[in-house]
């Protein structure tokens, strides 16, 4: 397998470094390779992963000293993945049958922090990550799914947490009858940069996919949504489409969305599209003339806004935490 130093550092040019350039998210100099921390992970058994020809991914098993196993059946489990030390990295593979539940909470201090995952789902998987980062900290985020034949993945996200955030997502529906469901709220506030990278291909006929991004942005922030769905030569049948919403809270934030379509095939339904606006004045002069401040007024919108992301989340398990921890993040930000 290539070593990451054997890598090309990518251009700016290319789709996925364009916002969020590699050498802003390396943790030192790009040509080195430095001894960081190990992640702690509550759940798992030690594993040995496998490399990668992505540099990002490759970079991350690199680093990391934790490889981490997590074999799910029919299970709901919450797993507390701990970021400590100036440097630390991970790396966790899935692998679920049956109809599971698996809660990812990141949290602490890091100065940066690495996290790679990869799965394979046989069954339904309901996944939700929740980066409870403390507001310095920088993340370096990838996943990999495969999802077989008559199998569904869910995956949600919750970003509040870090300054400085790169989330590389890729799904592939592998098999006839797959599908996957993407929700992702992510709130800026201070002058957070969150940059999110969605890839779902549809390698067979007949396999669905939704994907769904809320972004508010207040103060200096910067929010990031690129998502590419593909739909390859011969995958008839197939249903692809994606929404990103930005809510613009402040003048000086900014929002950038760009949904794209590759579509290979005759017989099937694809849809994109992106909006953003501002906060609403009316609606913080209704809520404030029932006794809110405005900035309990922001909070309550924002709050509405961000879980309108996973409309589409059947599971209550992954609903409920949610939106505890969003209430908690809005709560720290109002009484901060």
């Amino acid at each position: 397998m290539i070593s990451y130093l054997d890598i090309a550092i990518p251009p700016r040019s290319e789709h996925l470094w364009r916002y969020t350039g590699w050498k802003r998210i390396h943790p030192t100099k790009v040509d080195e390779v430095p001894i960081v921390d190990e992640l702690s992970f509550s759940e798992g058994t030690d594993f040995q992963s496998e490399g990668s020809t992505e540099i990002a991914r490759s970079f991350i098993h690199s680093v990391s000293k934790k490889s981490v196993q997590l074999d799910l059946s029919d299970q709901i489990i919450d797993l507390n993945i701990r970021a400590s030390g100036h440097m630390c990295a991970g790396e966790l593979t899935i692998n679920s049958t049956g109809n599971s539940t698996l809660v990812i909470r990141l949290s602490g201090e890091p100065g940066w922090a690495g996290l790679r995952i990869t799965g394979t789902v046989e069954g339904q998987l309901s996944v939700v990550l929740v980066n409870d980062l403390a507001k310095d900290a920088h993340l370096l985020r990838c996943e990999d799914w495969k999802v077989n034949r008559d199998s569904k993945l869910a995956f949600s996200t919750l970003s509040s947490g870090g300054i400085l955030i790169k989330s590389d997502i890729r799904v592939n529906l592998s098999e006839s009858g797959s599908s996957c469901a993407g929700a992702i709220a992510s709130h800026g506030h201070e002058s957070r940069h969150d940059d999110h990278h969605v890839e779902i291909i549809h390698n067979a006929g007949h396999t669905d996919s939704t994907l769904v991004i809320h972004s508010a942005c207040g103060d200096a922030s910067h929010s990031i949504s690129t998502g590419l769905l593909t739909i390859v030569k011969g995958a008839d049948g197939s249903d692809a489409g994606q929404v990103f919403r930005n809510l613009l809270l402040s003048p000086k934030a900014r929002a950038e969305s760009i949904p794209e379509l590759e579509v290979l095939a005759d017989d099937v339904k694809a849809a994109h599209g992106a909006a953003s606006a501002a906060i609403s004045p009316e609606q913080i002069h209704y809520l404030c003339s029932r006794g809110l401040s405005p900035a309990q007024a922001d909070s309550l919108i924002v709050e509405g806004f961000l879980m309108d992301a996973f409309r589409n989340v059947k599971n209550n398990e992954v609903i409920n935490v949610i939106r505890t921890r969003l209430l908690v993040h809005l709560e720290c930000l109002v009484n901060g």
